[in-house]
């Protein structure tokens, strides 16, 4: 008897597939994993609008209600993918602005969202959509108004130890901010020149100025 309720709890943790494959079934946090993969790819290639739960739970080979039962509809499972990008992006910037020299620290903020971009495309291309559902973190524009921030605070420290007016610090935080973000949005499709090149010709941009560019500009830090 021991025996036969072994066999058929093993038999219940299994599927068979038509062609006769035993699949072991997944936990229930191993399935909401591979359904934000799934939907992950589905956002970045279609967008919130060409997107369907349909798509979404045959890529993942579930019937809908399982998708229904886990995150509750397509805003859902879209909500929780735009807060898990942004939370990763957001971590990636911060952690790599360390201070120092000014001309490193717009280094460090270059290379970290351009790589971001090469690492986590799909992400960043979900990131930069408008999006239709308000996600506990915020937009990209938001996610932008907190690496300001961080930025926004680096600046103000220099500007204050070189004597320069500190209350400016926002302006030129935003402004750096959002050259490299904008960049990294036409860098996403357009992948040349590679992400080295493109972060020293940004830095060389916003360290030189126009009137003093570098005609082959390096990254220092490399």
């Amino acid at each position: 008897m021991a025996a036969r309720r072994r066999t058929k709890r093993a038999q219940a943790g299994t599927t068979r597939t038509g062609q006769g494959v035993r699949r072991v079934r997944m936990t229930g946090s191993e399935r909401r994993q591979q359904l934000l993969a799934v939907a992950r790819s589905v956002f970045a290639e279609k967008g919130f609008d060409g997107a369907s739960i349909e798509e979404i739970a045959y890529r993942a080979d579930v019937s809908k209600p399982v998708v229904y039962e886990h995150f509750g509809g397509k805003e859902g499972i879209y909500a929780v993918v735009v807060d898990r990008e942004t939370e990763a992006l957001l971590e990636r910037m911060i952690s790599t602005l360390h201070g120092g020299h000014p001309r490193a620290m717009l280094e460090q903020a270059a290379d970290a969202l351009l790589g971001y971009v090469e690492d986590s495309h799909d992400g960043f291309r979900i990131l930069v959509r408008d999006s239709p559902v308000a996600s506990t973190t915020g937009t990209f524009s938001t996610l932008l108004n907190d690496i300001a921030g961080q930025v926004e605070h680096i600046l103000g420290e220099e500007f204050r130890t070189r004597g320069y007016d500190a209350t400016l610090a926002p302006l030129y935080a935003q402004a750096l901010v959002g050259m490299v973000a904008l960049t990294g949005q036409w860098w996403l499709d357009a992948r040349s020149p590679n992400r080295t090149d493109v972060a020293a010709h940004l830095v060389n941009l916003a360290w030189n100025g126009l009137s003093h560019l570098e005609e082959h500009p390096q990254l220092r830090l490399r």
